[in-house]
């Protein structure tokens, strides 16, 4: 199995009737249309995927989906995460059965483990599920930082093969290279700045907006073309720049919906952007051609 590398858009999650269900069929065109633009890795059931508010049925659906649509034209991360360790383990096990290339899984999280407590729920996920981990480190969330060294340790594990940071830190992004980490940046406004620090790849939300652009840069900083690469980032920064200044779904999926890949809203209780935010999110997507 070749290593996860380019740009990975956590896809957003259609849903249909007031939100009562999953939208299908918009999700499926939306997995064809990221795949068209060259999306190398569609990531499921993501923070941008609304996970907290799917079903675990629902969850199992869209890795379903996804798998059988991308179909070998790409990469797959289907997000894992559980409190408690049996319940990772069978997402984990589900997510290696419709053939993901990796499972994207968290800490547990509130009142969650130490450092030990953390490294043994990994360990026992591994052992269990024969996939490629990506260690998902958001500690505004999780309220558990891995840091260049715990990850260290974590990477010993044996298949613990990335991580996810979204910590919003350039520094530890550079940092985690700099150790050999196969360190996916998790933060929109730092995508350009990570590929140029070595980071195999980025995870960005705003990838459902402008998919082509972003593998147009990729592209470019791997061939070391930055200044070409450099006014095309600088297109993207409004955009990449307004997913963490107002709230982030909600944001997602309007300019997916502003560009040909309609989600519609968030599932409540995430309400939709008022008017004067919506303003904002077209003038972002303008400005990114």
């Amino acid at each position: 199995m070749s290593g996860l590398t380019g740009i990975c858009v956590p896809i957003c999650t259609p849903f249909k009737d007031n939100g009562a269900s999953l939208d299908e069929k918009a999700f499926e065109a939306n997995v064809d249309s990221l795949l068209e633009k060259g999306i190398h890795i569609i990531a499921v059931n993501g923070g941008t995927g609304e996970f907290p508010f799917l079903s675990e049925a629902e969850k199992r659906r869209l890795a379903e989906l996804a798998s059988k649509r991308i179909d070998g034209k790409g990469k797959l991360i289907v997000q894992t995460s559980a409190i408690r360790t049996e319940d990772a383990i069978e997402n984990t096990k589900h997510a290696a059965g419709v053939g993901a290339d990796a499972a994207l899984v968290l800490p547990p999280y509130f009142e969650g483990p130490g450092e030990d407590g953390v490294a043994w729920h990994y360990e026992q996920i591994a052992r269990a599920a024969n996939i490629p981990l990506m260690v998902y480190n958001i500690p505004v969330y999780t309220q558990f930082d891995i840091t260049p060294d715990v990850y260290s340790r974590l990477s010993k594990i044996d298949g613990v093969e990335y991580i996810k940071d979204s910590t919003a830190n350039m520094q530890r992004i550079e940092q985690l290279a700099a150790q050999g980490a196969k360190v996916f940046n998790g933060c929109d406004f730092l995508n350009f700045y990570s590929l140029l620090a070595g980071a195999p790849g980025v995870f960005t939300g705003s990838g459902n907006a402008v998919p082509a652009q972003l593998v147009q840069i990729y592209d470019l900083v791997r061939a070391n073309k930055i200044t070409e690469a450099a006014p095309l980032w600088r297109r993207l920064v409004p955009i990449s720049n307004l997913l963490w200044t107002l709230p982030f779904n909600p944001v997602a999926k309007a300019a997916s919906n502003m560009t040909g890949r309609p989600v519609g809203e968030c599932r409540m209780p995430v309400p939709p952007l008022t008017p004067d935010q919506l303003k904002l999110v077209e003038k972002a997507v303008a400005a990114a051609g």
